[in-house]
């Protein structure tokens, strides 16, 4: 016991600037009070003040090692979009429409800045109603460097909040790679605007809230004990989903099925999708919100399910076609990184291996026939792989969870003040959990459809969705943007 209080007195004396900031109206805190926030600091739990302990030492720092690591995972995230999307997606398109892609990426980027700033974040993340935010937070005010216990103990909140925004700006820009070489630049940001208020920032809350409908970990009221660790339904089946529905609004790009429309650089593909990869790790891991052992869970899942499925896929052409491809191998990883999304925090290593063999058949099929049978011009495949993708990883997310790797699931966990005990979700995990996430699938399947629906149809009758004919054989760089992607000397 003696060389317990010595050790932790000497990391108190070494992280002394964890306790610089106390509570000016209350005495000094003892010993024993800092050692307690420490051990809460460590092992990422409520310190005193959180708690409502009268005893507690109410240190109001955030934690640095925490912030350092959000950080860094915030950028990651942006990352991925910025240059890791734009890129996979440039490539993919013919050599006259790269720089629409890029352009798109960095409109949706800055467009939904300014709206997480004004009112997104707020509707997401402050308590109001099950289904959608209040406005506590509209225009971040109050979003400081002061951690929000509901998320989490240790981050700034407006560290918090920066990585969130990453999130809502790479999800519709997603969406972009189905309606891909048609579409009006105006008409995307106008899309996108409406987009946001009507299917993410709802969904989000729903499920991420601390008072979200389908919050089955966090919320003990929760009426759907659905789970989802990273954006299974949030991100990518609201995205995926919607680029349905907006490219058979859109209806096929001239000449679909009769030319040649292969990409025009499967290098950039292969970069943006190297990108991809190393940023999903923030994506990913950094969701666990703490550099704990549940973001090294979500770490070694996200390699083995992406992996897996790259290499699958790939496979599946080999056998198939007798010929592997790069756009095979990229493909396939996606795929791997989208289903495992929302299961990396709460499946083990073997969970994430037989995800990854899924992920790699499944979108497959998905992309080669599911879309030649039905005719619609997924250009680059979000459907396949967002949509689909998506709805596979959130429904054996249900399957394979399990309380051991994650012990927020856990029964055991704080007994009665755990909220997956109070809201019921831990009694069915490894049991019926497939249920409530096919519940969540559905209602989130239905808000995107419908609402993407009704928002294609009113800019189409507004503004317009499509590009006339003659700028589509031409391209939109050009037309668009009064620029080209690659001069070339006459």
């Amino acid at each position: 016991m003696i060389l317990r209080v010595l050790l932790l007195t000497g990391i108190i004396a070494f992280v002394s600037p964890l306790c610089g900031q106390t509570s000016s109206s209350s005495a000094a805190p003892s010993l024993e009070q800092r050692v307690a926030d420490l051990e809460a600091y460590v092992t990422n739990s409520p310190r005193g003040a959180d708690t409502g302990s009268a005893s507690g030492s109410n240190i109001a720092a955030p934690g640095p090692s925490y912030n350092a690591w959000m950080m860094t995972c915030a950028a990651l995230v942006l990352f991925m979009t910025l240059p890791g999307l734009a890129l996979f997606y440039g490539g993919l398109v013919r050599a006259k429409n790269v720089l629409s892609v890029l352009a798109q990426c960095l409109g949706i980027a800055g467009l939904v800045t300014i709206l997480w700033w004004a009112v997104g974040y707020s509707l997401v993340f402050s308590r109001g109603s099950p289904f959608i935010g209040g406005l506590k937070f509209a225009f971040l005010h109050g979003v400081d460097a002061r951690p929000n216990a509901d998320y989490s103990y240790w981050v700034s909140q407006n560290v918090f909040a920066m990585y969130q925004l990453m999130f809502a700006i790479i999800t519709p820009a997603l969406i972009i790679g189905a309606v891909a070489e048609r579409m009006k630049f105006a008409a995307v940001l106008v899309f996108v605007g409406i987009w946001m208020f009507l299917v993410y920032f709802p969904i989000a809350h729903m499920v991420w809230g601390i008072d979200g409908w389908m919050n089955g970990v966090w919320n003990p009221s929760a009426k759907i004990t659905a789970i989802d660790f990273a954006g299974g339904t949030v991100v990518h089946m609201t995205s995926g989903w919607s680029a349905l529905v907006l490219c058979i609004l859109l209806g096929h790009r001239l000449g679909f099925r009769k030319e040649i429309m292969a990409p025009h650089s499967m290098v950039l593909c292969m970069v943006g999708t190297g990108l991809l990869w190393v940023g999903w790790y923030g994506f990913n891991a950094g969701s666990a919100l703490a550099p704990d052992g549940i973001a090294a869970n979500a770490f070694t899942t996200t390699t083995l399910a992406t992996a897996v499925a790259s290499f699958t896929w790939a496979m599946l052409e080999y056998a198939l076609r007798g010929k592997p491809s790069v756009l095979g191998f990229c493909s396939g990883a996606v795929a791997g990184l989208v289903v495992i999304t929302p299961a990396c925090g709460y499946v083990g290593s073997s969970g994430a291996v037989m995800i990854g063999v899924a992920a790699g058949i499944v979108p497959f099929f998905a992309c080669t026939k599911l879309k030649s049978w039905f005719g619609y011009d997924d250009a680059l495949d979000t459907f396949g792989i967002h949509a689909v993708g998506g709805t596979l990883g959130a429904f054996l997310t249900g399957i394979f969870a399990t309380a051991s790797v994650n012990p927020n699931l856990s029964l055991s966990t704080a007994g009665s003040l755990n909220p997956a005990t109070q809201n019921g979700l831990a009694r069915i995990v490894g049991h019926a959990l497939w249920i409530e996430q096919l519940k969540a699938i559905v209602i989130t399947i239905v808000l995107a459809v419908v609402g993407s629906a009704l928002i294609g149809a009113l800019v189409r009758g507004v503004i317009g969705l499509r590009i006339p004919p003659e700028i589509e054989r031409q391209g939109l760089d050009i037309n668009q943007h009064g620029e080209e992607g690659y001069m070339t000397s006459g």
